[in-house]
Order: structure tokens, then sequence, then C-alpha cells
């Protein structure tokens, strides 16, 4: 279950303490306006952490401490440059530049920095969802977080102090030039930073130049300034330029993927909104607008941003494909198809993109063609690889309809083993079983698909019908009911059988009622048009 909470009511170290102590595995997003971190868990300990635009602090680290020089971190930051899916770790090592045990050395220091700056943080959010593992290719670490929580208490408590003389990282500093630092005693950190401290830079900058963390640096600079050798002298005001910097618009993209990642649509929308503001050519946001709309059920965006994406960057598998899922939602059914046409076209290998195709097909009706088509995705996803759920619930189907009962039954059998907790499957598993007028089978998968989604209406209806048949007239009644709050034009069968419940029970003005609405779904019921004629008769 997700723990989610905002950082106003339960501090960053409380929620750490909390899943220490539960010993959780998974990842604990965090966000503070618009800043964005991770904290990933392995049976209560911290295994790694990053925080989304923040400068790489490793080869800072590793500079600062002698394992490396400036000029052998600039080369591999360029090779990095070329080669953006390289870990700069890695490549330090593949270059000779250091051993991969000071690596994970400086690797661990990170990421508890990268958790102390986290404990900064006073306002936003933080979400926890259980069993998320770090991305691929990360070195991962195994840190006690009573350590850290110790270290970050008293950071926190320090920091409170700091942040009295230095609000933000925007303010500007310069020493007092009638106060000589010549004799005066000075920690490192405050030799490091003083040729910065020039009433031109940023405390940002400071940071970003002396490769030293928010903490150290705040920590020299707030000693300089209660000593009297330091003093404010304003804030950077933002450059106006006619560009905007490639940097700037990848700070936006990147924090729309986090937000999206973790579930926050309405942050990610935001993000990617105004990277489309600054590089209109932008697809990749484009892209992922489209899938927040598909997300959050906003057909609309989902709709113009695909078009967009392929007005603007030609034929795209990808964009096709979720354009034949958003068409499917809104019911069009055969512009839903050619766009999955198009997509298998372009992709004719690609597993997702074939099974939507096929499901799309079997909804047409193309019982022959859809069987061949899961037969191409089970081809294309290769073996040893488990197919979703949806393969199984929608694969059965045809294999029924195609009148291979066998197969059918075997795909729902390894499909409810692979899946137990899909409605959809036991929902469509039991529709093969009342076909083969196996009633008990068929209720209990039915049964079971309530208690996994109790927001299916074609489940309760199905129930309905299995107790109807078998006399159980008030559940069948109760599961009618509930389908129809679900979805009131489900059917005129629905209203028909209701109808006759009540009539059972000598209600027969709600038994008229439920008649006439069954009517007004299908005026060519002629079954209901007699009960309806003979009752009202009755009546008058």
């Amino acid at each position: 279950m997700a723990i989610k909470g905002s950082l106003r009511e339960a501090s960053l170290p409380d929620v750490l303490q909390l899943l220490a102590m539960g010993q959780k595995t998974g990842c604990l997003s965090v966000t503070d306006r618009s800043n964005f971190g991770y904290i990933y868990f392995e049976r209560g300990r911290i295994t790694y952490a990053s925080i989304v635009n923040r400068r790489d602090r490793l080869g800072d680290l590793l500079v600062k401490n002698g394992l490396l020089d400036a000029a052998a971190l600039a080369a591999a930051i360029d090779e990095q440059g070329k080669h953006p899916q390289q870990k700069l770790g890695e490549i330090l090592i593949r270059r000779g530049s250091i051993t991969r045990d000071q690596l994970e050395q400086y690797i661990r220091v990170q990421i508890e920095e990268a958790v102390y700056f986290l404990f900064t943080w006073t306002q936003g959010s933080f979400y926890f969802e259980a069993e998320q593992r770090p991305p691929e290719g990360a070195m991962l670490v195994s840190i006690n977080p009573e350590n850290v929580l110790l270290e970050g208490a008293r950071r926190i408590d320090e920091w409170s102090l700091i942040e009295k003389k230095i609000a933000s990282l925007d303010l500007i500093f310069e020493l007092d030039a009638a106060r000589p630092l010549t004799e005066v005693d000075l920690a490192e950190e405050q030799r490091k930073i003083l040729p910065l401290v020039d009433g031109k830079r940023t405390v940002q900058e400071i940071i970003d130049e002396s490769g030293l963390v928010e903490f150290d640096v705040g920590k020299a600079l707030f000693g300089l300034i209660q000593a009297g050798f330091a003093h404010p002298v304003g804030r950077k005001r933002p450059v106006e330029v006619q560009q905007v910097p490639l940097a700037r618009i990848e700070e936006h993209r990147n924090l729309g993927v986090a937000f999206y990642k973790t579930g926050m649509y309405e942050e990610a929308t935001r993000e990617f909104r105004r990277v489309v503001e600054l590089q209109p050519g932008n697809l990749d946001a484009r892209f992922f607008l489209a899938l927040i709309g598909l997300r959050v059920g906003d057909d609309r965006l989902a709709m113009r941003s695909l078009k967009e994406t392929i007005e603007q960057g030609g034929p795209r598998a990808s964009a096709f494909h979720n354009l034949a899922l958003t068409l499917e939602r809104m019911g069009r059914l055969p512009d839903a198809r050619a766009a999955a046409d198009e997509a298998a076209r372009l992709a004719p290998k690609r597993p997702p993109v074939l099974l939507s195709r096929a499901i799309l097909v079997l909804k047409q009706g193309e019982v022959a063609e859809a069987a061949r088509g899961f037969a191409a995705y089970r081809e294309a996803l290769g073996e040893g690889k488990r197919p979703p759920a949806a393969y199984f619930a929608f694969a059965l189907l045809a294999e029924a309809a195609a009148g291979r009962d066998a197969e059918a039954l075997r795909l729902g059998e390894d499909g409810v083993a692979a899946h137990p907790h899909s409605a959809l499957l036991l929902l469509h598993f039991g529709a093969v079983r009342e076909r083969r007028a196996e009633w008990d089978q068929a209720e209990a998968l039915y049964r079971r698909s309530v208690e996994e989604d109790g927001d299916i209406p074609q489940t309760y209806k199905s129930l309905g019908d299995v107790l109807y048949r078998r006399g159980a007239y008030d559940e069948a009644a109760e599961a009618y009911g509930r389908a129809l709050k679900l979805a009131p034009d489900l059917g005129d069968d629905v209203y028909f059988k209701l109808g006759n419940i009540h009539y059972k029970r000598m209600s027969r003005e709600e038994a008229v009622r439920l008649w006439r609405r069954a009517l007004e779904l299908n005026p060519t019921n002629a079954v209901v048009r007699t009960n309806l004629e003979l009752v009202e008769t009755v009546l008058r």
C-alpha cells in the first residue's frame, strides 16, 4: 500500500524512521515546489537516492578529496556528453582515473548528501510506492537510516540557523575589504570559497563552482557572515535572453518525467506544457502530455497531443498506438483500428502494439484475424516472458468464439494462475465457463472478479445472470441493482430480469417501470412488450 502525505504534517526524518522500522522496500518520492527527489529502500535500508536536476556531485567530491584532477573530470564529462547513457563513475573507472572501491565509497557519500539535502525541504509532499527498484545500472549501497537520521538532525538544527543569514541561494555576498583575513584561522571549506565570495556570484554559483555540497558552503559562508567578514549585497536578477538555454528546457522535462512516474499528473502537465512553451517543436513533451491525458481520462488532451506529435514528427509507432487506445476508449472502434493497423505497420515486432491491435480486431468481431493477432503477439514476446493479464483475458475469448473451448480453458487457467487478481480476466473466464453451462465455476469466478474490482458493471450483470438462473432472486436483484447504478444503460435484459424479480415479489408497479425502461433501450424486445401489455391490462 502506498504511503503519502504532506511535509508540513510529517517531516521527512519521521517518514524515513517509519520506513526503516517497517523494513519497507520501495521508492520514496519527495517534492518541494519545483524540486523532486527519490530515496530507495531495501528492507528498511537506504540503497540509492537522487535529486532531479541537481548537479552530479560525484565528480566534485572526487576532485575535492584529491582522487581526481579537474582536467580528468572534464574529459570524463565530455565523454559522457557523447554517450549520455553511460554513468560518469563507470567512465572514470574505464579511463583508469579511479578504482571501483573508490567509486563505491564516494557513491555512498553522494547518496548520503542527497538525503541530507532532502531533509531541508519543509513544504510539498511525499509518496512511497512499495516494491519499486532503482533505475537499471544504478550503483547501490546499503546505509542504515539511523546513522543518516542522527547526522541529518544535526544538520537540520544548524541549517535553521544558517537560513537566518542565507535565506535564499540566489543571494550575493562579498567580503569586507576593510577586514583582511590574512591572520584568521579559517576552515578548509572557508578557504575554498573565499575567491568566489566576490559580490558577483550567487550562493548557488559558489556551490556549483566550489564543488562543495550545499550544507558545507552554507556553513562556511555563515561563519564568515557571523564574524563580520562577509555581507550581502543583493540578489541576482534573472537575465532575459532571446534564446532559452537547452539546460533550462531539460530541467522542466526531467521534472515532468519524475512527476509522471509517481502519478503526480497535474504537476507533470505543468512541466511539459512549460517545455512546449519554451520549445514548441519538442515532440517528447507533447507525447508525455498525451500519455497523461490517457492516464487521467482527458481524451481531448490525449487526442490533441497525439495528433500534434504525428503531424510534427512524422509517423511514430508509439503515437499511433496510443491514438488507437484513445479512440477505442471513446468508442470509435473503426478509427481506433485504423490507428492500430498503422502502429503495427511501423512496428511489426513490438509486442504491446500487436496486443492492442489483436484486442481491437476481436472487439470488431473478426475472430480468426484476432486469433492470428494474438499468436503474432506471443511470437514477438518471445519464450520465457509472461504475458500481461489483458492477453489472457481477450485471447481466451477469441479461442472460445472460434469454438476451441479446450484452448480457451487452458488460457483461462494459465492466466488466472499468473494474474490471480485481474478482475477483467476473471470476468472473461467466467463468461467462458458460463457458455459451457458450468454454472458453479462461472459464479465463483464472477464473485472473485467483484472482490478484486467493484467498479465493473458487466461483472455484476454476469453474476446476476447466474444467480437469476438458479433462482437466487434476492441476490440477483442486488447484483443487477449495483450494475445499473454503475451503468444505467447497461442493457434491456438487465431491466427485463429485474422487472421479473419485482413481479414475483408482487411489486407490479415497479416491475412495469423496469420493463418500460427495457423497451426504451430495445423497442424490438417482444417478450418485454407482451409482459408489459398483460400486466398493464390487469392493473387497469
